[in-house]
């Protein structure tokens, strides 16, 4: 059971009444839950989808990197480098309290496979970190402009049950604060065969046939081994736990029926 005295405090808005599924979005360092509010109605959802947001506000604790000035945080940074960001136990506190609500939700009746984790910034560094590892599959992670918490632990501790849970992540090239680079090294695989690392591209083309452009800063194609094949190919090359992305990029992109390519390297 969960201790609901022990829950963090956090706002709600349901779309519709007796809601089957629920989001749990954590905000940034420095705000606290009203900060996403507004977006529920941004969402284009479809008519009667019954969804229960869940907009929970960090503990108020002293955040080094700010000269100790105490502010919602759901975790102390204690540098402004990519490796010595995170003070770990804070994190690990964050991941509990994350957990405390889902279990929250579950509940009330709702299966963890009905529930999103949803994260901006520093919350969307929580959500990563608990959601790769709850025990329990989910129904997608969800992480903003954001990066991979001590990352060298994951491959011990994350969950068998949503090692392929679907992931969306997104980062804007210009932020001045959590840099594209962190959130880009968090999407890559690990190195292997002589450290080579694999990317896969989504797309659509009209010829067989692709190329890719040459990289003004190297001279020449970013990679120097690829191809291209087309979407059911792809589906029998890549590992399971690639194959619910390029599903999910088929539907968000409205092209399952135009078959997209896909290429890796």
């Amino acid at each position: 059971m969960t201790d609901h005295a022990a829950l963090l405090p956090a706002l709600e808005v349901e779309t519709a009444a007796a809601p089957d599924a629920a989001v749990i979005w954590l905000h940034g360092l420095g705000a606290d839950g009203n900060d996403f509010v507004p977006i529920v109605d941004e969402l284009p959802l479809p008519a009667g989808l019954a969804l229960r947001f869940v907009f929970p506000h960090a503990p108020v604790r002293p955040v080094t990197i700010n000269n100790g000035f105490r502010m919602r945080a759901w975790y102390d940074i204690v540098a402004a480098d990519f490796t010595a960001r995170a003070d770990l136990a804070g994190l690990r506190q964050s991941q509990r309290q994350l957990e405390a609500l889902i279990g929250r939700e579950r509940e009330r009746g709702i299966t963890a496979a009905r529930i999103v984790v949803a994260g901006f910034s520093q919350g969307g560094a929580v959500a990563l970190h608990a959601g790769l590892r709850h025990p329990d599959r989910l129904a997608a992670v969800i992480a903003l402009s954001t990066y991979l918490v001590d990352p060298d632990s994951l491959p011990v501790e994350a969950s068998a049950a949503n090692r392929d849970v679907p992931l969306f992540m997104a980062h804007g090239t210009e932020d001045p604060v959590v840099r594209f680079a962190w959130g880009e090294a968090s999407t890559r695989t690990g190195p292997y065969s002589h450290g080579k690392i694999a990317r896969y591209y989504i797309g659509i083309t009209r010829t067989v046939e692709v190329t890719l452009p040459v990289n003004p800063l190297l001279g020449r194609p970013e990679h120097s081994e690829f191809r291209w094949v087309d979407f059911d190919e792809a589906m029998t090359l890549v590992s399971p736990r690639v194959r619910p992305v390029l599903r999910w990029a088929a539907r968000v992109m409205n092209l399952e029926e135009k078959r997209p390519a896909a290429g890796g390297g």
